[in-house]
């Protein structure tokens, strides 16, 4: 575990609060943290809020923004959609470069849309169109609820039995799915796989997948590739484009901390969405714009040719809203520096727990950093629900999830090294 944390902070370290201040104190994206309200902790101070893998803290920004379309609202009404460069009308595409870039995209693959399930809907709708024997879905382990329910229910939808139609990587392991796991399941069914769906980021092991990896034997085997981005849009390195990924969805409210319930995100690769003949659900957003607005004159549903053919509503504005500032954030933060920044975080977070709780603590997150975004998984023992709220009292918020996995992330924007000082010091003490 020191060998990581030695080399991307040097060999002199210390787990001593006066080393992770100086660490702070040397950091290049410290002040990023300045962008962001952080709550505070029962004792008034600034939390230690590791969490951002839930729900990411308010962008100070976001709420102006808000502030600015109640205004538009109030003084303009429906003329608010059309009226002066502000309006409403294409605020959700202003948003694709940004996510473009944090998903490795072309913003002409990206929408701005719905939730993330609603999201999965849509691209399965498309995507997993059974006949004969390929009419399987294969998962990762263990999956996301939203993708389980999601693949669980689009196969009932189709007539088909869950039970023998959904196939689990890895589920009778206790680290998860890894690639080799998925390629196992590939090799020996992939004539019956339809779609392979996969987390980028585990949401309880903190495993990072290789996508592009996956694409491929998923390719070779004759299945499309979609991955759910939850925990890894805004967390780690992605390019969707180029690792020939068929879709993905994601939300945007865990690392990229645009607000609870926050519109979210969808990627089809562009050789499938500039085609209109791609199948799809239509609605109204998702036409053609040169037809939009002749309604009841076009019966034809004419997908626009990209991304957004798969938008069915409206899009929320005041929803839409603090995403503006959650994606300065990052431009002005710059993707490569996060990413150090993260690895550095990450490691050590690792390193003090190596030190400080070498007993009672597994972590179940890959050791290594290249197989790991901003989260660590650790597997403890005894009452987990009473860890979290006993780190809740000095200041820590962290997360449980059920039978044994307390989930600590530091997100690079807005977390610092002390707080990885103060959660490994309180489970240190306690």
């Amino acid at each position: 575990m020191s060998a990581a944390a030695e080399r991307l902070l040097g060999p002199d370290l210390r787990p001593d609060e006066a080393f992770a201040r100086a660490l702070d104190e040397a950091d290049p994206l410290a002040a990023s943290r300045e962008r962001f309200e952080i709550p505070p902790g029962p004792d008034g101070r600034t939390a230690a809020y590791l969490v951002g893998n839930s729900l990411g803290p308010l962008p100070k920004g976001a709420r102006e923004a808000l502030a600015d379309e109640l205004d538009r609202w109030s003084a303009r009404g429906v003329d608010g959609w059309f009226d002066g460069p502000d309006g409403w009308y294409g605020l959700d595409e202003r948003f694709r470069a940004g996510l473009a870039d944090l998903a490795g995209a072309r913003p002409a693959e990206i929408a701005v849309l719905n939730g993330l399930t609603v999201n999965l809907h849509l691209a399965l709708a498309s995507f997993f169109r059974p006949r004969g024997r390929r009419r399987k879905i294969l998962l990762d382990a263990p999956a996301f609820p939203s993708d389980l329910y999601a693949a669980r229910t689009q196969l009932a939808w189709h007539g088909l039995d869950p039970a023998a139609d959904l196939l689990v990587a890895g589920a009778d392991r206790t680290d998860g799915a890894d690639e080799e796991a998925l390629e196992e399941v590939l090799a020996a069914r992939g004539d019956e796989i339809a779609v392979v769906l996969v987390a980028g980021v585990n949401f309880l092991t903190g495993r990072r997948l290789d996508l592009e990896r996956i694409a491929r034997a998923a390719r070779a085997a004759g299945a499309v590739t979609g991955t759910d981005l939850a925990h890894a849009i805004g967390n780690v390195p992605l390019r969707l484009h180029d690792w020939d990924v068929d879709f993905a969805v994601w939300c945007h409210y865990k690392y990229v901390n645009a607000g609870p319930g926050a519109p979210g995100g969808l990627f089809v690769h562009e050789r499938h969405a500039s085609r209109p003949e791609t199948p799809r659900l239509g609605g109204w957003w998702g036409n053609d714009p040169e037809t939009r607005f002749r309604l009841q004159l076009e019966p034809e549903f004419r997908p626009r040719p990209d991304a957004g053919g798969w938008q069915v509503g409206t899009p929320p504005i005041l929803g839409l809203a603090p995403l503006g500032p959650a994606l300065d954030a990052f431009a002005a933060a710059g993707l490569p520096a996060l990413r150090d920044k993260s690895l550095r975080l990450t490691a050590w977070l690792e390193w003090l727990l190596s030190v400080r709780c070498p007993e009672g603590l597994e972590i179940v997150t890959p050791a290594d950093p290249e197989r790991r975004g901003a989260q660590l998984s650790l597997r403890v023992r005894g009452d987990g629900r009473a860890l979290q709220d006993r780190l809740q009292v000095v200041g820590v918020i962290a997360d449980f999830r059920e039978p044994d996995i307390l989930r600590l992330a530091p997100a690079p924007l807005f977390n610092g090294f002390h707080d990885a000082w103060r959660a490994v010091e309180a489970l240190a003490v306690g």
